[in-house]
């Protein structure tokens, strides 16, 4: 090799160092470039959602003082005040809202009256919500209690009957898309999708809870339903925390809870009657509940025929696979813990002694039917024989 060619060598090699040290240096910067871009994003971020949060939690006009009458109805979650306090425009942001009035201990909130300023920030507001406002009170005509397992039209009957508000108004009331939607601005999280649901009979049933409501000489349909579902949105919000242990929605175990309340009257069979309807959803069973049928029929019969099952709606689960499209009556507290925390066992079957009540499960279908000539069918024949004797007799 000669002294030229290797000149020409160490010169390629030199360059080559030096294109690698300057490519090093450029990613280098790249890199540092990067970093630094990534770090003042996210510090842009953070500042951005802390300003942005801030300004939520900000008075909405400072300048302007004049008192805004709001009330809070009984049984109003932190998400219904929230929803109320924006309407009304005293709050920014309903959600930024809720989360912050949860961090400061809703469960201090109070029903009643208030008044607020848009010059009051999230603080104030809260503050006044804790100290409580004036109380709700009224001069109560008449008592109306609703049972366990009374169904709407039922409800609606009683109203009639015992107030001023016609059946036929209730009922009209309960079914108004545009009440249910002012209703859902009161109780969002309670009511959210309600109207979603497809084949509904009456969106509402259900979601009246079963306790005694005071009626008073002059109310509206609006305020006395309002009044019925907001102690069921009360219930609701009590059993929030426990729906992870179900893989229903709250409709669905409304819906589960109004079947069990009429196929078992102790909890323990509750809580039994549940762990078949669930086994019964999990193999994909028809749950093949009377009290479907009957509701899908709209009538009140001891014996469910074969005619009967047969009817054409989404409310018959002899026909239908699933839990319907809703609640069958309205379900009271035992009904929906056992929707909630049902008894597991491995039985896909029960039948009811109707003179007793007492409830037998079976795991085949062979021991279902073997139960229902025992306590079902023998009834039936022996009534009917019956039945016949005396019509008999009166010829």
């Amino acid at each position: 090799m000669t002294r030229k060619n290797l000149k020409i060598i160490r010169q390629q090699a030199k360059e080559n160092e030096n294109n690698l040290v300057k490519e090093r240096l450029w990613t280098d910067r790249i890199v540092r470039w990067v970093i630094v871009s990534l770090v003042v994003i996210t510090l842009s971020l953070i500042l951005f959602g802390y300003f942005y949060i801030h300004n939520s939690l900000q008075a909405v006009n400072k300048k302007q003082d004049s008192p805004i009458e709001v009330t809070i109805p009984m049984g109003s979650g932190s998400a219904d005040v929230a929803k109320i306090l924006a309407d009304n425009n005293i709050i920014r942001n309903a959600d930024i809202f809720t989360y912050y009035l949860k961090f400061n201990n809703d469960q201090e909130l109070q029903a009643g009256h208030y008044k607020f300023t848009q010059a009051m920030d999230a603080d104030q507001v809260i503050a006044t919500l804790q100290a409580g406002g004036e109380p709700i009170f009224v001069d109560a005509d008449t008592k109306l209690t609703v049972i366990e397992g009374m169904q709407l039209e039922e409800i609606a009957k009683m109203v009639g009957e015992q107030t001023a508000i016609s059946q036929e108004e209730f009922l009209k009331k309960a079914n108004d898309p545009a009440f249910i939607k002012q209703l859902q601005g009161k109780y969002p999280s309670f009511l959210e999708g309600l109207l979603d649901y497809e084949d509904l009979k009456y969106p509402l049933e259900g979601y009246i809870f079963p306790a005694t409501y005071d009626y008073f000489a002059g109310m509206s349909v609006d305020d006395l339903i309002t009044d019925m579902v907001g102690s069921a949105n009360l219930v609701y919000q009590s059993y929030v925390e426990d729906l992870v242990n179900t893989n229903l929605t709250y409709h669905e175990v409304l819906t589960l809870a109004s079947i069990i309340e009429k196929e078992a009257n102790t909890v323990e069979d509750r809580g039994l009657v549940s762990g078949v309807f669930y086994n019964r959803l999990a193999a994909e069973m028809p749950l093949e509940s009377d009290i479907t049928v009957l509701y899908a029929l709209g009538e009140h019969k001891e014996f469910v025929s074969l005619k009967d099952i047969e009817v054409d709606s989404p409310y018959n689960l002899y026909q239908h696979t699933g839990l319907g499209p809703g609640p069958f009556n309205t379900p009271s507290r035992t009904s929906i813990e056992a929707a909630i925390y049902p008894t597991w066992n491995d039985y896909y079957y029960f039948v009811a002694d109707l003179d007793t009540g007492d409830i037998y499960y079976s795991v085949t279908l062979e021991e279902h039917q073997a139960l229902v000539e025992e306590y079902v069918n023998s009834r039936q024949t022996t009534e009917s024989t019956a039945s016949e004797s005396e019509e008999e007799s009166q010829e």
